[in-house]
């Protein structure tokens, strides 16, 4: 056999190899209803997920303010407790 032939032969088997596969690999309505149902899902659990990172973010931030005030009156106890001792003396 000549390499065409060979070369030729392949491209046949190739060729109805894949209109044999488009075919039949088609997905129904039903499927396709499925996905836009599993896409929106995902959507919605999107935005959740993204509006709980805010809620978390905001409350972080709220933490980190609350601790920066009793910081700040643990420092000033302290002041008062020293100045107060220095006029008990």
């Amino acid at each position: 056999m000549s390499k065409k032939l060979i070369n030729s032969v392949v491209a046949l088997v190739f060729l109805l190899g894949v209109i044999g596969f488009t075919g039949c690999g088609g997905i129904s309505q039903e499927q396709i209803t499925e996905l836009e149902a599993l896409r929106s899902e995902v959507n919605t659990l999107d935005k959740e997920d993204n509006s709980l990172k805010s809620e978390k973010a905001a409350l972080v931030k709220e933490i980190v303010e609350k601790n920066a005030k009793l910081d700040q009156c643990a420092k000033e106890k302290a002041e008062t407790k020293a100045n107060l001792e220095k006029i008990g003396k």
